[in-house]
């Protein structure tokens, strides 16, 4: 107990990148660059999806949301990881160490169900266009979002307090650059094969079962999109989904490789890098994914632009 009291008074040592000085003040000007754009792009993309009343629709809703998620992901460990890069002082709080905790599970478990309902969306958007407005009903896309909220939210409920609350006899230095669950259970001197086992299901559960129905609604697509006979034709229902198919897999491609292998055997230079890339880079890249092509948010944009 009076270890634990020493890590709640004191809080932890973030070691990130400290064994590389050079690499640090690289990290920061990098980051601090992609930071920037991540905020910018998916603030605009926010104000956009608000004000423009043509993009008051289901596709533009979930985006809004994903948008917002993204500024949540990067904002919850971002700055800390740039204070902590630009001086000697590698530290961080008790409590902001729970609230970024939380923070990241939470965050991370309601983008994997949003992108699994974005695909629902285009499958119906692209597989029953006649139907496409009474399927994906306002107060049906209220439910849907209120579920991925809901479940990402449990699992924060759930997981942050476990893996807190695991005893780590005075242990503060954490081996990344945030308080992230692996990190954090790599820290415990007692067994925690229990809490990785809940963590795996809750991975079965929030981030392979999503994956599963994102698959089979682009198995449908695919086949619809086949069955088009115009040329002009396959290619919108393909530019319609190609967004989204860029995002999930860049998103999911990471997180699979981080949180499902047994054990989290991943090195931590991976480890470091993997979360660095799924929490800032891809947040940074999802708005100018969906805004380099997409001529429905450009004309937006513009509109937008042009009124102030």
């Amino acid at each position: 107990m009076e270890q634990s009291n020493d890590s709640m008074e004191h809080g932890f040592i973030l070691v990130g990148f400290s064994d590389r000085p050079r690499l640090e003040m690289v990290l920061f000007i990098v980051n601090f660059t992609l930071y920037s754009v991540a905020v910018l792009g998916n603030s605009t993309i926010i104000l956009v999806c608000i004000l423009d009343p043509r993009l008051h629709t289901p596709m533009y809703f979930f985006l809004a949301n994903l948008s917002f998620l993204d500024l949540c992901f990067s904002t919850s460990c971002i700055p800390q990881m740039l204070v902590n890069l630009w001086g000697p002082d590698k530290t961080i709080s008790y409590a902001g160490c729970v609230v970024q905790l939380f923070s990241f599970l939470s965050v991370g478990g309601i983008e994997c169900i949003l992108l699994a309902v974005m695909a629902y969306d285009r499958y119906a958007a692209v597989c029953r266009p006649l139907h496409y407005t009474v399927i994906m009903h306002p107060r049906l896309c209220l439910q849907l979002v209120a579920v991925a909220w809901g479940s990402g939210l449990v699992n924060a409920i759930v997981m942050s307090p476990l893996t807190m609350t695991l005893s780590k006899c005075g242990q503060r230095r954490v081996n990344h650059f945030l308080c992230e669950m692996p990190a954090l259970i790599k820290m415990a001197c007692v067994d925690a094969r229990a809490v990785e086992m809940l963590a795996f299901a809750f991975a079965v559960l929030i981030v392979l079962l999503p994956l599963a129905l994102i698959l089979v609604s682009y198995g449908y697509i695919a086949a619809a999109v086949l069955r088009i006979k115009s040329a002009a034709g396959r290619w919108k229902a393909f530019n319609t989904c190609s967004f989204h198919l860029t995002v999930v897999s860049l998103f999911y491609g990471s997180i699979i490789y981080m949180y499902m292998q047994p054990g989290n055997s991943s090195s931590q230079d991976q480890g470091k890098f993997l979360t660095l890339f799924y929490n800032l880079v891809t947040p940074m890249l999802n708005p100018l994914i969906y805004t380099l092509r997409n001529k429905e948010v450009k004309g937006a944009l513009r509109k937008v632009i042009g009124r102030q």
